[in-house]
């Protein structure tokens, strides 16, 4: 059942959303070669809690960490581990969090030092596709607009992987809500989107084949290939002529430019 949301409620999913955007923010500011995805973990844990906020991911049907802190090949539900990060790998931080009773919830992919010019044009291409697809969450348009919007500007334009096995989703009082928001799919198809549907939007796109395999602990998500992986997310309301993103990547861009251990070339 899709549940739509009033006004009031859509203003406090605001304020969890960017919770979420304001702790992607710290990581942003300290990530650097050497750092571990445990202590971002525990950054996150700290400050979430600092805000009055509680992790929707920990303790989740089992999950055992507060982020999903996935690196290189990894697509997503990667656990944070004591392996020091290294200049050149890729990692996104999937964050989620309680704050008055709604859930906030997204992704954003970093850039640590140098990295293979392929590896940051797909994380250029990600970004740009997330907002591809944004653009389409508008009333009377269906699921499949926004599907394809992605799937068009990374799989058909650039020969991506866009994966299969894991879609985007319905967001409120609940995790993860009706409808299912896949990153691939036909224009036209699809529940028709109405005002203030709020959506967690999230491309996850493989710099080679599409096709993913699960790790033994059950939870961490790699390409079949061993190629490089990237994944955003933004927490998106559904309205007349243009939609209302929930997060703010703002903050975090400003941040990760701050840092000069980030790379943030495929800005320019």
């Amino acid at each position: 059942m899709i549940i739509y949301k009033t006004d009031a409620e859509v203003a406090l999913m605001k304020e969890a959303a960017l919770l979420v955007s304001k702790t992607l923010t710290e990581v942003a500011k300290v990530l650097k070669p050497g750092m571990t995805t445990l202590q971002i973990d525990q950054l996150c844990a700290d400050y979430i809690k600092e805000q009055k906020g509680v992790p929707s991911f920990l303790n989740y049907r089992g999950y055992p960490y507060t982020v999903c802190a996935s690196v290189n090949d990894v697509v997503v539900h990667g656990f944070p581990n004591n392996v020091p990060l290294q200049e050149g790998d890729i990692v996104s931080i999937d964050i989620g969090v309680i704050l008055n009773g709604w859930h906030g919830d997204h992704a954003y992919t970093f850039i640590i030092g140098d990295a293979a010019p392929e590896v940051i044009e797909l994380v250029k291409v990600t970004k740009e596709s997330l907002y591809k697809g944004i653009e389409k969450a508008i009333v009377n348009n269906r699921i499949g607009d926004i599907a394809f919007a992605i799937q068009e500007h990374t799989e058909i334009k650039r020969g991506y992987g866009v994966v299969r096995e894991l879609v985007g989703h319905g967001l409120g009082r609940s995790l993860h809500e009706d409808p299912q928001m896949p990153n691939y799919g036909k224009r036209g198809s699809g529940p028709k989107l109405k005002e203030n549907l709020v959506l967690a939007i999230e491309p996850m796109i493989n710099l080679g084949t599409k096709d993913v395999y699960t790790d033994e602990d059950g939870w961490t998500i790699r390409t079949r290939d061993g190629m490089p992986s990237v994944h955003f997310e933004h927490d998106v309301c559904v309205k007349r002529n243009q939609a209302l993103i929930l997060s703010d990547f703002s903050i975090i861009e400003a941040a990760e430019k701050a840092n000069p251990n980030l790379n943030t070339s495929y800005y320019q």
